[in-house]
């Protein structure tokens, strides 16, 4: 895999649903490790429930409402760290849940960090599996994704087919289709 310049700011400041379905086949890269991007979620403002920003803006949720190209990581169910790209324009909410990589870059440090994991199909197929992978923690939240040890970088991958079906592990707005995978590929989640 050929990996490319950083994504500029520009290309996060737009809907999120057209950030989270280009973001597949991009690479995102932490210290020595790295991952080919191969699913996505998009989570949007006040009208999606779903959304961590949907009650507007709080501590945690301030970094959603921009600038555009930032990390947003939070901690679920106790136990793990999500990986968010927040998109839009400054101003308006709206991020994108990193929920699978491919492994590049750094698998032997990536398997270090996850000793019981034995295929490396399993190593981040699951938003909790790959930032436990590349080592990314909530003292990341805020990053400036275009400059720093944490950017997604272009590939130059295409021509892969999309899958767009509903987001999982939610509670509200379960049938939107807002979750973006690389058809056929065996590093998306199984969830």
């Amino acid at each position: 895999m050929k990996s490319g310049r950083i994504l500029r700011r520009s290309f996060y400041a737009r809907p999120t649903v057209e950030v989270a379905r280009d973001l597949l086949g991009k690479e995102l890269r932490h210290g020595e490790t790295s991952g080919l991007i191969v699913e996505t979620e998009a989570y949007g403002g006040p009208g999606d429930l779903a959304a961590h920003s949907a009650r507007g803006i709080t501590g945690r949720t301030r970094v959603m409402f921009g600038p555009p190209g930032h990390a947003y990581v939070y901690f679920i169910y106790g136990m793990y760290e999500c990986v968010n790209v927040v998109a839009e324009p400054d101003g308006v909410a709206g991020a994108v849940l990193i929920r699978a990589l491919e492994p590049v870059r750094g698998i032997d440090t990536m398997q270090a960090r996850r000793p019981k994991v034995k295929r490396v199909e399993d190593l981040a197929s699951g938003p909790g599996k790959l930032t436990l992978a590349l080592g990314i923690t909530r003292a990341l939240n805020g990053a400036d994704l275009t400059r720093g040890s944490l950017t997604i970088r272009d590939t130059g991958l295409a021509g892969f087919e999309t899958v767009c079906g509903p987001r999982v592990g939610i509670t509200q707005c379960l049938d939107w289709p807002l979750r973006f995978s690389i058809a056929g590929n065996r590093f998306v989640s199984r969830a």
